[in-house]
């Protein structure tokens, strides 16, 4: 399977699973989660990668689901009603899309911080933080281009 498929289907797979967190649970949930899959996702890369000097880290895809899922607690960053799910009055649904479109972009296309961070620090840590980061970036992002839309639609 090659990179960017993966990384398209492991990114649908988070949003679905971190959709069905904020529907039926909150954001703050989604977010411990996210901190709790980290934490362990960083121990088990650090002991694949002790015991294997030649494993490639490249194929880890736990990453991904917690870049996403961090960008998703950060925006729509509230939770819905089942029924107001496809609303779009009040965001939730563009801003997952809009959330996990970016992540997959600044995951993939490394800017700045996010490529360094991948090169410079070793292990798990190096993985987690960069997915994080990209996280945070899309999900500031998402937050920032639906308040723009809010905006521009009360002046029309």
């Amino acid at each position: 399977m090659t990179s960017n498929l993966r990384l398209i289907l492991t990114t649908l797979f988070a949003m679905f699973l971190g959709v069905f967190f904020l529907l039926y649970l909150d954001e703050g949930t989604l977010f411990l989660a996210t901190v709790l899959l980290a934490v362990v996702a960083i121990k088990q890369i650090n002991s694949k990668i002790e015991a294997d000097e030649n494993f490639d880290t490249s194929k880890i895809s736990i990453n991904i689901v917690i870049g996403l899922w961090f960008s998703l607690s950060i925006a729509p960053a509230f939770s819905v009603e089942l029924q107001d799910l496809l609303t779009l009055s009040n965001g939730f649904i563009v801003q997952a899309i809009l959330s996990s479109a970016l992540f997959a972009v600044y995951f993939k296309s490394d800017i700045s911080v996010i490529g360094k961070i991948k090169t410079r620090v070793k292990g798990g840590v190096g993985i987690i933080v960069s997915a994080l980061i990209a996280g945070a970036a899309a999900g500031i992002t998402s937050s920032a281009l639906w308040q723009v839309y809010l905006n521009i639609a009360k002046v029309l």
